[in-house]
């Protein structure tokens, strides 16, 4: 075993209440109540943060994250307080990245200004798309022009960093729909680009009453079309879905496809954290209904689950997130991150070159091929325990292909 190094800190906050669900929408994200209860809640996310604090004491935090459901629907001085006492409590970066995600729908002009002033500093905002029809199909509460009309607000706003959130492989899209979207996100230069697929998520409304969606090579043409238009525009792709200009990706969430650390607040919220003296990995998950979330006496009675990770799942948990970056992983920081030393997953590395999914770069990097990003979780998979993994129908064809 290698010895485990602290890692990069972030704080995710979950903000869980939206205007509407939307049908294709698995996250954890509750219609909001009439009055919603924003003051106890970030006092509840304050108290998390205590009881956190003792696993953490002393490490800086590089980035803070507001995520949603609708963190927008927050007003800016409730995310500043929220923001000075984590400054007060917990030694930070300078340079600090604080990101909210905002709906075009549930913000009100000017707002953003404030937000600014409250200490955000990037601001991702969910777009989807820019075509009225699939706007609707999708269930969101926004228009083209609302779209429009944020993301302009942005720069005047004092935001220089900004993400847009676009989806592609809607019902009934077509390739040149999908390409106009990009059209028109470029002429808005965010500095970030964030385009996924559609798919159909267990407990979504499209999961048990499907839309009728495009085939596999439609896909694909749609995915690298778009791809080759982002490019050209002077956006690199460095993950599945991401595309930055030279010096804007997201640092938070390349802390967590490097393995990194981070404090999860709120309501179903997620955290990861690594205790250098006890050498182990854990993970945490709060209540996830806000109304029990909300009732829980303490912060403690807050924490759903508290487990430490075993040691035979750690190189899939790390492959699961640094394989979704272009660049691969270095060797050595699978070592640093996982404990682990790099011989225990030699075999699923040469197993992968062979397939031809892997690659070893000359600075001792491995990173996902061409072919490997298109079929990443046969990647991912190779890394599985015989207890835990089953060998895809993927990765037998490669097989008989080597």
């Amino acid at each position: 075993m290698s010895k485990l190094v602290a890692p990069p800190l972030a704080i995710y906050a979950h903000m869980p209440w939206c205007v509407r669900k939307c049908p294709y929408c698995d996250f954890n994200s509750h219609v909001a109540p009439e009055s919603l209860p924003q003051e106890s809640y970030i006092d509840c996310l304050l108290g998390d943060l205590e009881q956190d604090l003792p696993a953490v004491a002393g490490r800086e935090v590089q980035s803070i994250f507001f995520g949603g459901g609708t963190p927008s629907l927050f007003a800016p001085q409730e995310i500043k307080r929220f923001l000075g006492i984590v400054r007060d409590r917990v030694p930070v970066a300078t340079d600090m990245e604080v990101t909210l995600e905002a709906n075009p729908g549930t913000i009100e002009h000017g707002r953003f200004g404030e937000y600014r002033e409250a200490g955000v500093t990037r601001i991702s905002l969910g777009v989807q798309s820019f075509n009225e029809r699939h706007l609707k199909v999708l269930g969101r509460i926004h228009g083209r022009q609302h779209a429009i009309d944020a993301a302009s607000e942005l720069p005047g706003a004092g935001f220089d960093n900004f993400n847009l959130d676009l989806m592609y492989g809607l019902p009934a899209q077509s390739i040149e729909e999908a390409l106009a979207d990009i059209d028109r996100a470029l002429e808005l230069a965010p500095t970030h680009l964030s385009h996924y697929q559609l798919t159909l998520e267990p407990g979504t409304v499209f999961y048990h009453q499907p839309p009728t969606l495009p085939d596999e090579d439609i896909l694909w043409e749609m995915q690298t079309a778009c791809q080759e238009k982002i490019a050209v525009a002077g956006y690199q792709q460095y993950e599945v879905s991401a595309y930055a200009r030279t010096g804007f990706q997201c640092r938070h969430n390349r802390n967590y496809w490097q393995f990194g650390d981070y404090l999860g607040l709120g309501a179903g919220a997620h955290g990861k954290w690594t205790d250098i003296d006890a050498q182990k990995i854990y993970r945490s998950e709060r209540l996830r209904q806000p109304r029990e979330y909300l009732r829980a006496e303490s912060s403690l009675r807050r924490i759903a689950t508290l487990r430490s990770i075993p040691s035979d799942e750690l190189s899939f948990e790390f492959m699961l997130n640094a394989l979704r970056l272009n660049e691969g992983f270095a060797e050595e920081l699978f070592e640093l991150r996982s404990g682990l030393d790099l011989g225990s997953i030699d075999s699923a590395l040469q197993r992968a070159r062979q397939l031809g999914l892997l690659e070893k770069t000359e600075t001792r990097a491995w990173r996902p091929t061409a072919l490997g990003r298109r079929f990443l979780n046969d990647l991912q998979a190779l890394f599985l325990t015989e207890k835990e993994g089953v060998v895809s129908t993927l990765t037998r064809s490669l097989s008989t292909q080597t």
